[in-house]
């Protein structure tokens, strides 16, 4: 079976709102709402890990398994 990707969960109480992530998204997946990070379209994420790699405060990562229905 084949897994799905989650795409990327988001540490909410970690997040400090930089924007690095979502500047960094090539599918604009991230957009910034207020002063924290939201993931806006799950189904685009391709799992590139850029959010992840480029996040200072570890708010942010990428989990495989089933997608999370929001």
């Amino acid at each position: 079976m084949a897994t799905k990707l989650k795409g990327p969960i988001i540490k909410e109480e970690w997040c400090k709102g930089c924007g690095i992530c979502a500047a960094f998204c090539p599918k604009k997946v991230l957009e910034m709402h207020g002063n924290k990070v939201k993931a806006v379209n799950r189904d685009a994420c391709n799992n590139c890990g850029l959010c992840e790699l480029r996040c200072p405060d570890y708010a942010i990562y990428l989990e495989e398994g089933e997608k999370h229905e929001e």
